[in-house]
């Protein structure tokens, strides 16, 4: 017996599609059985599957199509599900003013291991910025990104102390998967220095890739004292 079985029939379906979409069943993009067929396995009538997708669709986790079918949201469609929040929302979020220093905004080659990564060749320039991100006036996170010119060619162009990168990338590329990795390390002097803390104070570093269906568009590292910042979240299947 399906453990949704006690609740309504469009939530249950609602439900296994929701649990469905968050192991990874449907890549983003991928169509989802059609209603015909949704009908036909959960014994419901075509209006109870349809509310069911269409409240899916309004939370932003499949696209409708008319005539076509139901499809996986891409990465950006759900990207707050998937914590990639841009840090000026959050810390607005907060009531606190966002401001950043750019540190480093240049074309530059790689080490060979990130050009591997990025599956380019060995001598090929990618994007390169570091910023620092304060809130109210205080050091909060180092950006550390590399970008993908094929991906965003014009990101070089912006003025990222009034836009920040995960903004930008948002809206110029076309997200479809990220990984992420989470890790406690030690700040380098000059990362200490830009931190205002101690060379031994523990930090928080988030490695953080995204995907375009064919690439990748940029591997990021965001460095954040240990004491100022915390990952929070809820997931509800």
């Amino acid at each position: 017996m399906r453990a949704e079985s006690k609740l309504p029939p469009y939530a249950r379906i609602k439900a296994e599609l929701k649990n469905a979409l968050a192991r990874g069943d449907y890549a983003p993009g991928a169509q989802l059985p059609s209603e015909s067929a949704l009908v036909a396995e959960f014994g419901v009538s075509r209006m109870t599957v349809g509310r069911a997708l269409n409240e899916l669709a309004a939370e932003g986790l499949i696209e409708r199509v008319q005539g076509v079918g139901s499809f996986a949201s891409a990465l950006d469609r759900v990207s707050s599900t998937l914590t990639l929040r841009d840090l000026h929302e959050e810390i607005a979020a907060r009531g606190h003013a966002h401001t950043a220093e750019v540190k480093l905004l240049r074309a530059e080659t790689p080490k060979p291991s990130l050009a591997k990564l990025f599956g380019v060749e060995p001598r090929r320039e990618l994007f390169h910025s570091v910023i620092l991100h304060l809130e109210a006036g205080r050091a909060l996170q180092i950006e550390d990104r590399w970008v993908n010119p094929d991906e965003a060619p014009d990101y070089l162009e912006q003025d990222f102390t009034q836009v920040t990168p995960t903004h930008y990338l948002f809206g110029a590329t076309a997200l479809w998967r990220a990984r992420y990795a989470i890790e406690a390390v030690q700040p380098s002097a000059q990362e200490a220095r830009w931190l205002g803390i101690e060379v031994g104070a523990a930090c928080l570093r988030i490695t953080r890739e995204t995907f375009s269906r064919s690439a990748m568009i940029t591997h990021a590292r965001l460095l954040h004292p240990g004491d100022r910042y915390a990952i929070e979240g809820e997931f509800s299947p």
